[in-house]
């Protein structure tokens, strides 16, 4: 038996048993394939996906040094942007006159705990980045946090990327054959080296770093966005197909309320920001300008904001944002495409109801990844939401079950159930999506506990049955329940008395319906880990 049928056999055990797969079992098999190889090292999440990473970037107007504290600024921008990734995060600063030299602090852990008060003084400057990541190419060690920063002949580079490269050892190859040496396995190592590489057409008085990043882009044309620091100036970058989110933030006066009517466009800006998602901006005190666009160079300095190039798609091909930063990973008070993640989540729900409605006294959701779709199934279904599940907000992960009874109680831990809304009542539950369906099962027999007459489970996505290859954690197709049971069968495993995803067609119609976009002849969604349609090809045809 070789170790990819060892790990098979031993997963296939668990669950026979009725227990959860062990970790080891899930990393054999991860590195038994293609791509686990490439990811050797990042850990196995028990249940639903994680999401690669958050970067961040501020730069203060006018007169340096600025009274805008820009350590701080990053700092409370990471925070709201710690729902991309919780494993690290760093810092880099600039105080602009000095190219030699960045100001740096990076750890392990949660965003709060990284930046103390003592590590924040250390980060004086005008202009700076940040990065909170989940890793999802290289192992979960400190040697890979991000911002990564290169001494060059020009000075000092600092750089961090969100997504993942699907040609990452084509470009490994290139760069190592130039001479470049590489200390880590890292993605974004390799596209901060690359970016040190003179382009083709050669460089005069000095690199020319527009022309650096386009030669990047066209060889890797997905998936990241970027934030580029060099001494008095921060540049971002989209990948050409749009794959990863970015976006641009004014920093305005804190007298703001007098303009509180204006357009951000009129507002004097004290500052410029550029996010993975706009959540964070009102909390610093900054507006929502826009996003950039797939395959945009900007350009950000004291003076402003400048567009500075934009590539287009490979072969004409549409751009393909992820369609999964609607459903599941973008926080639901972010923008993209002209509009707000709830909205859509909201019209997910509205749309499910029309597919797959059914006779029920109450819906609800799974907090709160499934609440504003629950909102929007209520209100198209003509029925009353109510809360059934009471989330225990102070449960850290467990990995000691003392016994198997325990186990099969394992969501108490997590859940309470509502008794009093639930007691007598025909329940539909929303859930953002399903995964491995080992937690729904668990939550389906706790509301039965509390006396709900029937369980409904609806699904506000479509079902995932493909792994995917652009920085996002979703499993092995082993892995997938999707891939095993269908939904009538889903449902009798986890003890519902139905159970429906959205369709592919539903949710590219919910997402599509407020969207506000320039061009919509080239607007397109990766619905990769859903049809096993990839914007880049097929996974086998990549080299991995």
């Amino acid at each position: 038996m070789d170790s990819k049928d060892e790990a098979r056999a031993q997963s296939q055990q668990a669950e026979e048993g009725g227990l959860e797969p062990t970790t080891a079992a899930l990393d054999q098999l991860a590195l038994s394939l293609p791509l686990g190889k490439k990811r050797a090292g990042r850990g196995a999440v028990a249940s639903g996906l994680t999401h690669e990473c958050g970067v961040f970037g501020a730069i203060a107007t006018g007169e340096w040094p600025t009274q805008i504290d820009v350590a701080q600024v990053i700092c409370l921008g990471l925070v709201a942007l710690q729902h991309r990734g919780q494993e690290s995060a760093g810092i880099v600063t600039s105080e602009g006159h000095c190219a030699k030299n960045f100001n740096v602090h990076k750890g392990m852990g949660m965003i709060n705990n990284i930046f103390t008060d003592d590590s924040m003084k250390k980060l004086k400057g005008n202009l700076g980045i940040g990065h909170t990541r989940y890793s999802t190419s290289a192992a979960s060690e400190e040697v890979n946090c991000q911002p990564f920063v290169v001494h060059t002949a020009h000075g000092a580079l600092a750089v961090a990327h969100n997504g993942e490269l699907v040609n990452c050892e084509s470009l490994r190859k290139d760069v190592l054959e130039r001479g470049v040496g590489l200390s880590t396995h890292s993605d974004s190592e390799l596209i901060t080296q690359a970016l040190c590489l003179n382009p083709p057409e050669g460089e005069v008085d000095g690199p020319d770093w527009p022309a650096r990043i386009k030669h990047l882009m066209q060889l890797a044309p997905l998936s990241y966005s970027l934030v580029i620091m060099l001494k008095d100036k921060i540049y971002g970058v989209r990948d050409p197909y749009g794959n990863r989110p970015l976006c641009i933030g004014k920093i305005v006066p804190l007298t703001i309320g007098a303009y509180r009517n204006e357009k951000v466009d009129k507002l004097p800006a004290e500052g410029w920001v550029i996010s993975s998602e706009s959540c964070g901006f009102l909390s610093i005190g900054a507006r929502y300008v826009r996003e950039v666009q797939p395959g945009e160079i900007v350009e950000l300095t004291r003076d402003g904001i400048k567009t500075i190039d934009i590539i287009d798609c490979p072969e004409n091909r549409r751009h393909a944002f992820c369609i999964f930063e609607y459903v599941y990973f973008a926080r639901s008070d972010s923008i993209f495409e002209g509009q707000m993640v709830y909205s859509v989540r909201l019209q997910c729900g509205r749309q499910l109801a029309r597919e797959a409605g059914v006779d029920a006294d109450i819906v609800s959701s799974v907090p709160e990844s499934g609440t504003a779709a629950a909102h929007g199934f209520a209100r198209e279904a003509n029925l009353n939401f109510a809360e059934v599940l009471c989330k225990n907000r102070y449960v850290g992960r467990t990995f000691i079950q003392p016994s198997t009874r325990l186990r099969q109680l394992g969501v108490a831990k997590k859940f309470g159930a509502l008794s009093e809304n639930v007691a007598g009542k025909r329940l539909v539950l929303i859930d953002d999506s399903i995964v491995r369906g080992n937690t729904i099962g668990p939550i389906i027999k706790l509301l039965r506990d509390a006396g709900a007459l029937e369980v409904h489970i609806r699904i506000a996505s479509p079902p995932l049955l493909y792994p995917c290859y652009m920085g996002i954690n979703i499993p092995t197709r082993e892995e997938l329940i999707a891939n095993k049971l269908n939904a009538e069968e889903l449902a009798k495993y986890v003890g519902a008395d139905s159970l429906a995803y959205l369709s592919v067609d539903g949710l590219k119609k919910a997402v599509q319906l407020n969207m506000a976009v320039k061009k919509p002849e080239q607007v397109g969604h990766c619905t990769a880990c859903l049809t096993g349609d990839y914007p880049g090809g097929l996974p086998d045809e990549l080299e991995w």
